[in-house]
C-alpha cells in the first residue's frame, strides 16, 4: 500500500504565508476531500505539493511511501506517481493535443507500437471521456470549453494512472452528464490501479458520486475540521461558516 503524507506543510507566495501547518494522509485506494472558502488555500495547497516554484515550502515535508519529496522538481514527482488536474488548465499553441496523449500513453507504458497505433488506442479512450477526434488535432486546450479541459485531464488520469492523484475542481463548469463521466472515470482509475486521490472541491455532488472516505475544512490557511461525508452534508445545509463556527 502506498502512502502520501503531508507534514506540518507551510508554504508562502511571495513572501506572505497561505498554508499554516497542513497536515494530512492519503492512503492508496482512498479519496480524501479538500472543501473551504475561496482564498482559504486550496489551490495554493495542490500547487505547492506538486513544487510549482511560485509556492515556496517554508516549513514540513511531503512524503511519498516514506522518502521526502519535498523538494523534487516537478517532473521527478510525476515520475514517482504524482498527477495535478489543474483548475484552469492553460493552452499550449504549437502542440496538438493527439501528440501530448501519445507522448504520455508511450511514457508510461513503455510502448514499442507505432503512433498509428498508439492514436487508435488513445481515440478510443478519449470517446469514452467525450473528447471527439477533431478535439484531438486542435492545440493543447485551445479554443476547449471548461467542460472539455476538465475531460481532456481526466483522460489523462486515465492514460497515466498515478499512484496519487490531486484534482483541483474537476467539476467546476461541467454540466451534469459531464460530471457522471469525470466521476465515473475517477472510480475506474481507483479501482484498476488503486489511485488515492485529493479531491478540491465546493460540491458535495462528486463526493457523492465517487464515495468521499473523508472531508477535510480549510480555511485560512489551515484544516480546521475533518470528517465523514456528514461533514460535506452540513456544509450543505449550514454552508462553511456554520462548520468553521462549530
Amino acid at each position: 500500500m502506498s502512502t502520501l503524507k503531508i507534514e506540518d506543510l507551510h508554504v508562502e507566495v511571495e513572501g506572505k504565508e497561505i498554508i499554516k501547518g497542513i497536515s494530512l494522509e492519503v492512503k492508496s485506494g482512498e479519496v480524501h476531500a479538500i472543501m473551504g472558502p475561496n482564498g482559504s488555500g486550496k489551490t495554493t495547497l495542490s500547487l505547492a505539493i506538486m513544487g510549482h516554484p511560485k509556492y515556496k515550502i517554508t516549513k514540513g515535508r511531503i512524503l511519498l511511501d516514506g522518502e521526502d519529496i519535498t523538494n523534487l522538481e516537478t517532473d521527478q514527482k510525476v515520475k514517482k506517481g504524482l498527477f495535478l488536474a489543474f483548475q484552469n488548465p492553460i493552452e499550449i499553441s504549437g502542440v496538438k493535443l493527439s501528440t501530448l496523449l501519445v507522448a504520455e500513453y508511450n511514457r508510461v507504458y513503455g510502448s514499442n507500437e507505432s503512433v498509428t497505433q498508439v492514436f487508435s488506442k488513445i481515440a478510443s479512450l478519449s470517446k469514452s471521456v467525450g473528447i471527439s477526434d477533431s478535439l484531438l488535432n486542435r492545440g493543447v486546450f485551445e479554443g476547449f470549453s471548461g467542460g472539455e479541459k476538465k475531460r481532456v485531464e481526466i483522460l489523462q488520469l486515465q492514460i497515466l494512472k498515478p499512484k496519487f492523484a490531486i484534482l483541483d475542481e474537476p467539476d467546476s463548469g461541467v454540466d451534469v452528464d459531464g460530471l457522471k463521466t469525470i466521476s465515473d472515470v475517477i472510480k475506474k482509475v481507483k479501482e484498476e490501479n488503486n489511485t488515492g486521490y485529493l479531491i478540491i472541491t465546493h460540491y458535495r455532488r462528486i463526493l457523492d458520486y465517487v464515495n468521499a472516505d473523508k472531508i477535510h475544512v480549510l480555511y485560512k490557511g489551515r484544516i480546521v475540521a475533518s470528517g465523514s461525508m456528514e461533514l460535506a452534508k452540513l456544509i450543505d445545509e449550514k454552508g462553511y461558516e456554520g462548520v468553521i463556527k462549530q
